[in-house]
């Protein structure tokens, strides 16, 4: 390893986090679309063929979000090949390529699910509640474990956790009711897509009915949960910057709860909206 290929392949690695963010974006946009089953029950063909002919446009969406997602496996596994080159066995950064490469993959077997098993479009079961559970619970990994390559292949040590045993725990049940939160949201979100409404009372009538569906009930308590995982991070934001009184620690913690005021404006906007 040499000072000069350590940050390119720094570079390589904040390129995939981003460019995989981007894919996730995509995969926001096919399901707010209802484009999920633009190529049918079919893959990794689309509609039976290699390459769709005369495609509509749910199709032309869901092809595009496969094509993006292979090129982000190709994305990882460079960098998983570039942290063996350059990095010793042992090294954090090689777990953290490893890791990447283990998630995109099970990041593919998910969607492949949704798609053969039908859990798209206009599917209201239950089950869809928890493919969708389950593929935003290993988004959140796989976006974790990226960031964390890439954080340290740029020259940042790996946290020490020995002697901060109320630190870890502030940051794991912030951490916990922030995985909770977005499996909520996720939820909530694919019940607002398959359940619309055109007004506020509208909403609020159909969310108190008897009748209501378990996706439309959770406009209840996702709120309330994301107030209370508030706490939460603040918490932890708290805890980090006095632990660690520096430029970056500060840095970070205003960067966690200025994100997180971010996401709860942005819940807001979605409710009034």
């Amino acid at each position: 390893m040499t000072d000069s290929t350590t940050p390119r392949f720094a570079r390589l690695a904040w390129a995939a986090l981003w460019y995989t963010v981007f894919v996730i974006l995509w995969g926001a946009f096919v399901r707010a679309t209802g484009s999920g089953a633009g190529c049918g029950s079919h893959w990794p063909l689309c509609n039976g063929e290699v390459v769709p002919r005369a495609p509509a446009l749910a199709t032309v969406i869901e092809f595009g979000h496969r094509l993006t997602s292979g090129l982000a496996l190709l994305f990882v596994v460079a960098v998983m090949v570039g942290a063996w080159r350059l990095y010793p066995r042992g090294h954090v950064v090689r777990l953290g390529a490893g890791l990447s490469v283990f998630f995109m993959l099970t990041e593919a077997l998910i969607g492949a699910g949704l798609v053969l098993f039908e859990m798209v479009a206009d599917n209201v079961s239950i089950a869809r509640g928890f493919w969708v559970a389950g593929h935003l619970l290993n988004t959140f990994l796989l976006v974790a474990v990226m960031a964390l390559t890439a954080w340290w292949a740029s020259g940042h040590p790996a946290p020490g956790w020995r002697g901060h045993g109320k630190l870890a725990a502030v940051f794991l049940a912030a951490l916990a009711g922030l995985l909770l939160l977005g499996v909520s949201g996720a939820v909530t979100a694919l019940g607002d897509t398959l359940f619309p409404v055109e007004t506020l009372e509208e909403a609020k009538e159909l969310t108190f009915s008897d009748t209501a569906h378990a996706f439309v009930r959770l406009r209840i308590w996702h709120p309330t949960m994301a107030l209370v995982v508030a706490v939460l991070v603040a918490a932890a934001a708290w805890a980090g910057a006095s632990a660690r009184p520096d430029a970056i620690g500060r840095r970070l913690a205003l960067w966690l709860v200025a994100l997180y005021a971010v996401q709860l404006g942005v819940g807001l906007a979605n409710v009034w909206l």
